[in-house]
């Protein structure tokens, strides 16, 4: 492992260079990895381990839009995709990838496969950290562990193209082989990992909670719509307040965030930018930190699994879904983002030289 100072915090993290992808693949030569669920993580992991060399098969549900995905994707029905049941028979490494409504429902099923020597993989503490409510609690004779990527399956997939990586937490719940540290580390490395850094499930579980509730989805909506709302009730028209709120923040401030931190980008930009964000950040802060030490409290009181159990479950949970995200999207300021996008030079049609003269 490196150590690395994070902020004057040193961690031990696992980068390329200690354990490379020669390393992974020899770790895991002898394994047949078995993706179940092919949603959120499992198009891009399993596309990842499959292109890195990784004896790969996928289990899917049969006459399903994913299974049919899988087919689009690749994966051959009778050679690398298989029914449920059949997949978790000839996997050593069971990649538990469905969703946490899912793998509650799928568990009894997947637990009678699980013999000793076995390891199983997820990419999300949930299931193991509320067992008390998910009911799903592993067998003592397998390895038990995750790696959790920072962010989608898609970005995983796009990145992995373009010989990028992105960051993954990896925690080991048990350890029945004496194995199972380099066979979740070579995972890691093989899924397109960028470094791996070491969690818990229930660390795991309790910040992807809140991030997800907090800066990642739930507070930047809410963010978004205040000051978008604040500015067309002062005149400013959709177009001007959905390019200051979002269209600015997304396309060239947070680029340049990711790259460079956010000191640079205040030392980069115009003095009364420096000035307005440093008066106003504290006023932010205040605000702000005292709903997400509230958002903390509820995940940590298992509020948060509760509530995503109960709702998960319902068997009208899409069409309710549907029903709150048709609001959103038929917002004004997200109509506002569909015609924005639109007019990004990328998608638009630019008349040739000989088209103008016609």
């Amino acid at each position: 492992m490196a150590k690395i100072n994070f902020g004057g915090v040193e961690e031990n993290v696992v980068t390329r260079n200690e354990f490379p992808l020669s390393k992974a693949q020899e770790v895991l030569s002898n394994e047949t990895v078995a993706v179940i669920g092919y949603g959120v993580q499992g198009p891009g992991q399993s596309l990842n381990l499959k292109d890195n060399g990784i004896n790969v098969i996928v289990g899917q549900r049969k006459e399903s839009k994913t299974w049919d995905k899988a087919v689009a994707d690749g994966w051959v029905p009778g050679e690398t995709l298989f029914p449920i049941e059949e997949a978790l028979e000839r996997g050593t490494i069971i990649c538990y990838l469905l969703s946490d409504a899912a793998q509650i429902a799928v568990w009894p099923t997947v637990k009678r496969h699980l013999t000793a020597g076995k390891m199983l993989y997820f990419s999300h503490g949930f299931g193991v950290a509320y067992s008390d409510k998910t009911g799903i609690v592993p067998p003592s004779g397998v390895d038990v562990a995750l790696v959790a990527p920072k962010g989608s399956g898609t970005s995983l997939r796009s990145l992995f193209v373009e010989g990028k990586g992105l960051n993954s937490s990896f925690a080991i719940h048990q350890d029945a082989t004496g194995k199972a540290r380099d066979r979740v580390i070579a995972l890691g490395i093989a899924v397109g990992s960028g470094y791996l850094f070491e969690t818990t499930f229930y660390k795991e579980v309790t910040s992807d909670l809140t991030g997800e509730r907090g800066t990642l989805m739930g507070a930047i909506q809410g963010l978004f719509q205040a000051q978008y709302e604040v500015l067309r009730a002062n005149g400013h028209s959709p177009s001007e307040a959905f390019n200051e709120t979002v269209e600015e923040a997304t396309q060239s401030l947070y680029p340049l965030i990711a790259d460079n931190g956010m000191d640079w980008m205040y030392a980069n930009c115009s003095t009364t930018a420096q000035r307005g964000a440093l008066d106003w950040k504290d006023k932010f802060y205040a605000a702000t930190k005292p709903v997400f030490e509230q958002l903390y409290k509820s995940v940590t009181d298992g509020v948060e699994a509760k509530n995503s159990i109960d709702s998960n479950s319902q068997s009208d949970y899409r069409e309710k879904l549907e029903v709150e995200l048709e609001a959103i999207r038929n917002s004004e300021m997200w109509q506002a983002g569909r015609a924005v996008r639109g007019l990004r030079p990328e998608n638009v049609s630019v008349a040739k030289p000989e088209e103008e003269l016609v």
